[in-house]
């Protein structure tokens, strides 16, 4: 009876219970990050604890940590593709943030993550996605090469024809055959399910190259094409984020924060904690202080060690 309970409690401690997880899951795309933290916290170790870790400190921008998770999660699990696919991203963050000879030892690492990742299932999008961008971004000595970037779009192609287009337009831009480059991303924008997500690419795309008129155009079109798809209301942040970046309309980019801190659905890839952060700032910059001290506060009643947050001072 003993060795029975026993083998009850293991089996436990070994699989959380899947609504423990959810919640903590859910949390994450609230941009509750104390909260999803303080729920893996209270449950036993496991593979999926340990990924959903490594993307609430992602979230947070704590590269180490996020990379230390998403190990442990490879290590349990090493036949799945996402967890491959994160520890890649972390690596990948980390290696953007340190010296040249750390960040070359580091990019191997990336690499083989990614190309693990892909091959467990040839079609994970963003996994082949972000393998292009490693492929066209990194010089050969690292194992980058456009030519692979290339095969890797055409992998792209018969999974996500919007990404694939946006990898060739990246890849183009990188050759600085910019004709091509709009004209890919443009054809990313009639692929895509969800054109609002890339019409916000097409308009970081002119940002780079001083269009400024072409960007104003791009967003708002990005906005219309938001307004009839509740589930690119992360748009609204990527808008308010190029606007922000630019230093460009201020007041259209705070009310864009607002409009998505709230409606609805939010998600890990746009922390509704960096949106209150991003917003502080702004409104700092309109002059508005108390505003500005609110929305500081209220990022980090989400996510209380949010360095952006904390190194915000008014």
């Amino acid at each position: 009876m003993l060795a029975a309970i026993l083998a009850i409690v293991l089996t436990a401690q070994a699989h959380p219970a899947p609504e423990s997880l959810a919640q903590a899951n859910t949390a994450l795309q609230m941009g509750e990050a104390d909260a999803a933290l303080r729920l893996l916290d209270s449950l036993p170790p496991s593979a999926e604890a340990h990924n959903l870790r490594c993307r609430v400190l992602f979230s947070l921008e704590d590269w180490d940590a996020a990379a230390s998770e998403c190990a442990q999660a490879v290590t349990m699990d090493p036949q799945n593709s996402d967890y491959h696919m994160w520890l890649g991203r972390a690596l990948g963050e980390r290696a953007s943030r340190v010296s040249f000879l750390s960040a070359f030892s580091l990019a191997s690492r990336v690499r083989e993550e990614l190309e693990q990742a892909v091959r467990l299932n040839p079609q994970n999008a963003p996994a082949l996605a972000d393998l292009g961008e490693f492929y066209y971004d990194a010089p050969g000595i690292a194992g980058g090469g456009s030519d692979k970037a290339e095969e890797i779009a055409a992998q792209l192609e018969k999974v996500d024809p919007a990404r694939a287009d946006e990898l060739r337009g990246r890849i183009a831009e990188k050759h600085h055959d910019y004709v091509t480059a709009e004209h890919e991303l443009k054809q990313a924008i009639a692929a895509s399910e969800h054109p609002a997500f890339q019409w916000m690419i097409l308009g970081s795309f002119y940002t780079r190259h001083n269009r400024w008129d072409d960007m104003d155009a791009a967003v708002q079109s990005g906005l219309k094409a938001a307004q009839s798809d509740r589930s690119a209301n992360v748009a609204l942040f990527n808008a308010a984020s190029m606007l922000n970046r630019c230093n460009r309309n201020l007041e259209l980019a705070a009310r864009l924060f607002q409009e998505y801190l709230s409606g609805s659905p939010k998600t890990e890839e746009a922390p509704a904690f960096a949106a209150h952060a991003r917003l502080a700032r702004i409104d700092a910059q309109l002059g508005n202080i108390p505003a500005a001290r609110r929305e500081r506060t209220a990022a980090l009643e989400l996510a209380h060690d949010y360095q952006p947050a904390l190194a915000l001072k008014f």
